[in-house]
């Protein structure tokens, strides 16, 4: 199957295109996405896609879905992508990439659960001995497990800017303190529960992000992505090692190779080489074998 950089479902009007996905009305109700296979690092969506990439991430995000609606409901409605377009062009666009989804109104924060000490929050922990104002013990190393998995929200940025780190007491703010509980309770139970298992694949989730919606009734729903290479870090647990930056199963390996380069890290975005392509899409599709067991 060819890349798909950017879709084109002429047959539904388009509402947006992020970072990765693209977003169709189907109606009132309901909402098209389709994931692509654009590759976005450091908020700049790279000009090369990853042959197998969207097809790797829906199938992630429905496994977890599924494993986890036990916890939380989620947003999808069960319809096949393929019924809400027309003709054979548009059915090839969607089929192993798309999902019909309820149209909720997502909570204004990303929801991120840590249990490993590595990026944006090692670099708070370095600076400050807090991650997200939550006070960490003294001479913790990089990389290294926490005591216990910590809620660390981020805002929302518009496309090209970064997500900043926020405190629980900005959460409150923004959702109510109730809602605010309740999200970082869902969060790190989520997480807990994903861990556990991913452990027992060979795979350590060391932090991921979550976020969610509601329904015109309030009710609350896990959308957009779960647990996947783009949302969170995939370490191979035979490899780990406290003090350095593990390597991963998600995009942290193509970071790797961007900071090699005199990148100014703007758009336009550089080329990548086809073995740092091909490395790439090998990876996504290991984290996909590995966590479901399917090819």
């Amino acid at each position: 199957m060819s890349p798909l950089f950017e879709s084109s479902i002429t047959s539904l009007k388009l509402l947006g295109r992020g970072k990765v996905r693209d977003i169709y009305a189907v109606d009132d109700e309901r909402l098209l996405i389709v994931t692509t296979d654009r590759l976005s690092a450091f908020d700049v969506i790279l000009p090369d896609p990853i042959p197998g990439k969207g097809e790797v991430l829906t199938a992630v995000a429905n496994f977890w879905f599924a494993k986890l609606a036990h916890v939380v409901p989620n947003h999808l409605t069960g319809m096949a992508p393929e019924s809400v377009v027309h003709g054979e062009a548009e059915r090839a666009q969607v089929k192993g990439r798309a999902i019909v989804v309820k149209r909720l109104k997502p909570l204004p924060v990303e929801a991120v659960a840590r249990g490993y000490l590595i990026g944006s929050g090692w670099k708070d922990y370095a600076a400050s001995g807090a991650v997200c104002g939550i006070k960490l013990p003294p001479s913790l190393k990089l990389a290294e497990q926490l005591p216990q998995p910590i809620f660390t929200p981020s805002s929302k940025a518009e496309q090209g800017s970064h997500d900043e780190n926020i405190d629980f007491a900005s959460v409150e703010k923004l959702l109510g303190s109730a809602l605010a509980a309740t999200v970082r309770d869902l969060t790190l139970r989520l997480y807990t529960e994903a861990a556990a298992y991913a452990r027992g694949r060979g795979i350590i989730i060391a932090d991921t992000k979550f976020e969610y919606g509601r329904d015109k009734e309030g009710k609350l729903y896990l959308i957009d992505e779960a647990l996947t290479p783009d949302s969170s870090r995939f370490w191979p647990a035979d490899q780990y090692q406290v003090g350095v930056s593990p390597p991963s199963f998600d995009k942290q390996f193509l970071r790797d190779y961007l900071e090699t380069l005199s990148w100014n890290k703007q758009a336009p975005g550089p080329h990548l080489p086809a073995e740092i392509i091909a490395k790439t899409s090998a990876k996504y599709r290991e984290a996909l074998t590995r966590l479901t067991g399917t090819p």
